[in-house]
Formats: C-alpha cells, sequence, structure tokens
C-alpha cells in the first residue's frame, strides 16, 4: 500500500475499525455523557490511558508538531464549543503531515495534521470533521472495542496507530487486520452535526467535507476512489454519505462559516503547508486540491505558484506551457513568493531559453538572497 492510500482520514479509518455495537440514538435525541473520571491504573481502561499519556508526552516532543500558538490556540477554542462541558479534558496537537486526518485518543489527546487544514474551506468544515472525531470519544468506542481485542499482536496494533512514528505506513495493516463499523461511523457523522449545530456551525458544510475529498481522489483514480483507499472502501458508500449529511442538516438554518477566521489562522503556515503538498508527490491529486482553491481563491499567488510547481514537476503534455502560465499569472498579481521566479527560471532552462532563465533567476535573487539555494543560482546565472 502506497502513501497515496492515505489521503483520508486514515487513523479515524483505523479507529472506526475497533469500533463495537453500541446501538445508536437517534440525532435529536443524543446527549452528551458526563465528563469521564481518569480510570484506576489497575483496570484495562486505565493502561490504555496511562499509554496513551506516554504518547502524548512523546508528541510534545515531537518535531513534527506545529509550535504555532494562535494555530493551536484556534483549534482548541473549536473544539471546546464542540465538546462543551469536555472542554478541559480536550487537548489539541496540529502536526506537520500533508495527509488529511485529525484523531482523537480516549484520553482526550487529538491530533489534526496539516493536510486537513489545507483542504477544508471553511471553520465549520474543519468542525464537522473535528465534532466527528469527539463523536467518537464521547462514546467511547475505542474503549469498547479494546475489551474485544484479544491477541497481544493485535492489541499492540491497536496501540501503535496513536504514535506519530510509523503512523502512515501501519493504517494499512490496520484497515485490514480489524472488522469495520459503518453503523458506529454513521453515529458519529450524527453526533458531530449536533455538536456542529450546538456550537453554531452550518451543518451544511459537513457534506461538503466529503464531496470534496471524493473529487480529489476520483480526478486521479477512475472516478471509484473505493479502489485505491482504504477510506472510501470501508466507511459508509460516498453518495450515501454526503446524501446522508446533506438531509440531516436540510432543515438547519443559516450558521457560522468562520471562513476569514480559518484563513487568519493559518496565514502564516500556508505556504508550509503548499510546500510539504509537493512533497507528497502525488500530483495528480494536488492538481485536483490546487484547482479547487484557485476557484475559490483566484487572486491567491502562492496556489497559482504552487499549481504552476507542480505541473513543471510532472511535465507531461501540456504541463510546461500551463506551468508557464501560472507563474507568470501569479507574478503578475504581485504578491508571488520568490520561489516563483526560481521555478520560472527552472522551465526556461529546461526549454533552453538562456536569457529568460537567467532575468527569472535574477528576479528570484533580488527577491530572496538569503535563500539557502541562493549559492546554487548564482552559480547557474
Amino acid at each position: 500500500m502506497r502513501r497515496r492510500a492515505f489521503i483520508g482520514c486514515a487513523q479515524c479509518l483505523a479507529l472506526s475499525s475497533l469500533l463495537g455495537a453500541a446501538p445508536a440514538r437517534a440525532q435529536g435525541d443524543w446527549l452528551a455523557p458526563p465528563r469521564f473520571e481518569k480510570p484506576d491504573l489497575g483496570t484495562d481502561e486505565g493502561g490504555l490511558w496511562a499509554m496513551m499519556d506516554r504518547e502524548e508526552t512523546r508528541l510534545r516532543r515531537s518535531p513534527f508538531l506545529l509550535r504555532d500558538a494562535g494555530l493551536q490556540k484556534y483549534l482548541q477554542d473549536i473544539a471546546c464549543k464542540l465538546s462543551g462541558d469536555h472542554c478541559p479534558d480536550v487537548r489539541v496537537y496540529p502536526v506537520r503531515t500533508p495527509f488529511f486526518n485529525a484523531s482523537m485518543a480516549p484520553n482526550g489527546m487529538m491530533q489534526v495534521w496539516s493536510g486537513l487544514l489545507l483542504r477544508v474551506d471553511n471553520e465549520a468544515q474543519l468542525a464537522a470533521v473535528l465534532g466527528h472525531e469527539i463523536g467518537h470519544y464521547m462514546q467511547r468506542h475505542t474503549l469498547e472495542r479494546l475489551r474485544d481485542v484479544k491477541s497481544r499482536s493485535a492489541f499492540g496494533m491497536f496501540l501503535g496507530m496513536f504514535g506519530l512514528v510509523g503512523l502512515v505506513g501501519q493504517m494499512a495493516a490496520l484497515a485490514g487486520a480489524f472488522g469495520f463499523s459503518r453503523d458506529q461511523e454513521r453515529q458519529a457523522d450524527q453526533i458531530g452535526l449536533t455538536l456542529m449545530r450546538r456550537a453554531g456551525y452550518d451543518t451544511r458544510e459537513a457534506a461538503k467535507v466529503w464531496e470534496n475529498l471524493m473529487l480529489e481522489l476520483a480526478a486521479v483514480h477512475g472516478g471509484d476512489p473505493s479502489q485505491r483507499n482504504p477510506l472510501f472502501a470501508t466507511h459508509p458508500g460516498s453518495a450515501e454519505r454526503s446524501a446522508t449529511l446533506r438531509d440531516l442538516s436540510a432543515a438547519d438554518s443559516e450558521g457560522r462559516l468562520g471562513e476569514e477566521e480559518h484563513r487568519r489562522a493559518l496565514a502564516g503556515l500556508q505556504q508550509t503547508m503548499l510546500e510539504d503538498e509537493l512533497k507528497r508527490g502525488q500530483t495528480g491529486e494536488t492538481l485536483a486540491l490546487l484547482n479547487r482553491l484557485i476557484e475559490r481563491q483566484p487572486a491567491r499567488a502562492d496556489l497559482l505558484y504552487t499549481r504552476g510547481e507542480a505541473r513543471r514537476l510532472r511535465a507531461g503534455n501540456d504541463d510546461l506551457d500551463q506551468a508557464q502560465a501560472d507563474f507568470e499569472r501569479a507574478i503578475a498579481l504581485g504578491t508571488e513568493p520568490a520561489e516563483a521566479h526560481r521555478a520560472l527560471g527552472y522551465l526556461h532552462r529546461s526549454r533552453e531559453r538562456h536569457d529568460l532563465a537567467r532575468e527569472a533567476f535574477g528576479r528570484y535573487i533580488d527577491k530572496a538572497p538569503a535563500a539557502p539555494d541562493a549559492a546554487l543560482i548564482k552559480s547557474l546565472l
């Protein structure tokens, strides 16, 4: 299983593969449970909490942790709006990993990956994903299934999915090792909508999260993401899930979107997230994502540069012509990252347009004289 298979909520997939069969309440009747007390260490639940506490300590020290106080507070505030009385027990950690994922451990530790933050269009869509994970937490799905895990190897895999080290590589094995409960996923979706509604968010945005991911994967995998991605193969059918979320939110009045708040929270991290997305090496998926983002925000030079760079690196058919158009459009906006000039220089150089390449490289050096590759570019000049 290659890394591209995990663009979905991979850890959410693994968690929901471990769920029990507790009956779901009707959405309107669901009541949040009281806050959980920390269990005695002598119990199976207490042992699990202790292990999760150790993983949380590792996470705090991890180089993957995004140490941005503003972003962390933003995410923590959303989680608190959704979790209500459970807010003091929820701790949110933004993690620099370019895949769509959020997860929550039984001790209240939540991870939100940068690939998710890049892909949601507004705070309401982000709240839909976090609310889903909080629903799993409040229903104690993980603990229920833990008691049914008998073998030591399965238990070790179960614990391993909460750690960052080797996490992505473990998802295929986890998805295949445990049965999957679609009913529990449906229940978490319903609870997530309830939490969104109570917090004042526009619940109609929840269906759009799923639809956007479907479009991204379908653009590459022939219209059937389930053939390549265990998330789409094991969750409720995409058409069913989108339709169900739309139906459950159809009667709701307009709620809060939080689009500007979301943009402000990510403002200082967007370039890093876009660079990480390029490094994933899944150009088709990346272009589908960027096409959608540019359609929504056509005057963002950083998005145009990133799309051009993805096309330049792929260099198939009309890619170089389209890349040049993206670079030039980004530069014309006047807010382009310096890297747009470097990329345009490489493109001209590959086509033996040496005068144009020198001109572009020179502009790059002028804009970023202290860039790590400045000496290399000067040598090309």
